[in-house]
């Protein structure tokens, strides 16, 4: 919670405990004096979210009781009951939501990198020009994509973070059809405060920086494991994050044209049965993989200079490597199994179900870490993952983090403390998990991208082996 959110809900309980302290209304007027004045200042402050409505209800009834005492009898005479045990209820019930709602879902921190590099960013609009669009409801253009490039940064004294998600109003609103909760459930997302800034100047501490490209799951978005993004920047990497459109929850193209998810291209298993469900999967597993394709191939040209942005001769086009989730997963090994440029990949719950058999007959040759949650390792899915495995090459690394849910690996570990009693995280310390989550990501890539002795997986299964484990 923010400092003036805390001192709203702590004069509000003071006011109610005062009766039992002391007699004296005067001190009790002046506790709900100072609440009345501190509600404006807060919503000025530090900004509105709708987890605060109960409280500032709280706030106005209270205001209302105060100046009511004021006109109402005197000090000396007591106050008569203005409300009977319905009305005492309720107020309680106001109450309980007041302190509760703010705490169970607080506007999320976002942890701070631990690289020494600043971060930078802005997006990209690309448009592949050789693909016909097959997905949405008017199929048939070139397909487009946006992409989110993180980078190491050198901004100016003055310069100001940007927000988590641009466009949070469309990102939030498709997010939130997809998860069944109301549309404004992620408006307070615009209130979190990042380490990243737009537009910066990259860098000039090295000539050049090695690449890591994301690719999300079913119904996510590109920044949906922002703080990952931020994690890897600072530590000197170049992250491309993709939105692969009608794939993603939303994507916003410039000039504000939305586009949701096809959620048509992969029908409910329960409808069509497991083989039409994979087959669906599989064909967009391969449109993805072609998507990361495209945008290795745009930053290759994006390095020649062909393309108006900042990393012209910035990008180490020879230290390629790519990470994702779930379909985004199946997506990155399709890549790197056939394509030369993936030097290292990286999937958190990889979905393989749906990648091509033969990918999966004849293992990856490039450096490879399986990270999987407790939730996913009781799926169909593992089985075929231990498959991908066996008959790769060396360097093949099979993992699991025990009490973990599969959306545990992108932003559910942000958004509430008590996460695992509501259902939306595993049971693992959501602050241990980012921890985990981050030196996997730079142990992974600072061995095989920056050929550094990252004692890589050694370390993790030393600094966190009661929660992670190979195999």
């Amino acid at each position: 919670m923010r400092t003036l959110e805390i001192v709203l809900l702590a004069l509000a309980v003071l006011w109610f405990l005062l009766p039992g302290i002391t007699r004296r209304r005067g001190i009790r007027q002046g506790v709900g004096l100072l609440l009345a004045m501190t509600l404006p200042w807060q919503l000025a402050i530090e900004g509105y979210r709708w987890q605060m409505v109960p409280a500032y209800a709280l706030a106005a009834l209270i205001a209302l009781a105060t100046w009511w005492e004021f006109i109402g009898p005197s000090e000396e005479e007591p106050a008569p009951a203005r409300s009977g045990g319905a009305g005492r209820a309720l107020g309680g019930l106001v109450g309980i939501a007041a302190v509760a709602l703010p705490i169970i879902l607080p506007v999320p921190q976002l942890p701070e990198p631990d690289g020494s590099f600043a971060v930078g960013t802005f997006s990209l609009h690309l448009v592949d020009d050789a693909r016909a669009e097959t997905l949405g409801a008017r199929p048939g253009g070139p397909r487009e994509l946006m992409v989110q490039v993180f980078y190491p940064a050198e901004p100016g004294a003055d310069a100001e973070t940007g927000p988590w998600i641009e466009d949070l109003e469309a990102v939030g609103a498709g997010l939130a059809a997809y998860l069944d909760v109301p549309s404004f459930a992620f408006d307070h997302l615009a209130l979190t405060s990042t380490h990243t800034y737009p537009d910066a100047p990259v860098s000039d501490a090295q000539a050049a920086y090695p690449i890591v490209v994301y690719s999300h799951g079913w119904r996510g978005f590109r920044t949906v494991n922002f703080n990952q993004a931020e994690t890897l920047a600072s530590e000197g990497y170049i992250v491309v994050s993709v939105d692969h459109a009608h794939i993603s929850s939303m994507t916003v193209f410039p000039g504000g044209r939305e586009v949701g998810a096809d959620v048509s291209a992969l029908p409910d298993e329960d409808e069509v049965g497991p083989a039409a469900f994979l087959a669906a999967a599989g064909e967009l597993v391969d449109i993805m993989a072609a998507d990361l394709d495209f945008v290795v191939d745009e930053l290759a040209d994006i390095n020649r200079g062909r393309r108006s942005t900042a990393l012209a001769q910035r990008l180490d086009m020879d230290r390629l490597g790519l990470f994702g989730h779930s379909l985004g997963g199946g997506a990155v090994v399709t890549f790197c199994a056939t394509d030369a440029r993936c030097l290292a990949g990286l999937g958190f719950d990889p979905w393989v179900e749906p990648v091509d058999e033969g990918i999966i007959a004849g293992g990856l040759g490039v450096p490879f870490a399986y990270v999987r949650s407790e939730e996913w390792m009781a799926r169909d899915n593992d089985d075929v993952l231990r498959r991908l495995v066996a008959a790769g090459g060396s360097d093949q690394y099979l993992q699991a983090i025990s009490g973990t849910q599969h959306r545990d690996f992108v932003f559910a570990p942000l958004m509430s403390p008590v996460g695992g009693l509501l259902g939306i995280q595993g049971s693992i310390d959501s602050g241990r998990l980012i921890d985990i989550l981050d030196d996997e990501l730079t142990g992974f890539f600072g061995q095989y991208l920056l050929d550094e002795d990252r004692r890589f997986p050694a370390q993790l299964e030393e600094d966190y082996g009661e929660q992670f484990a190979a195999g």
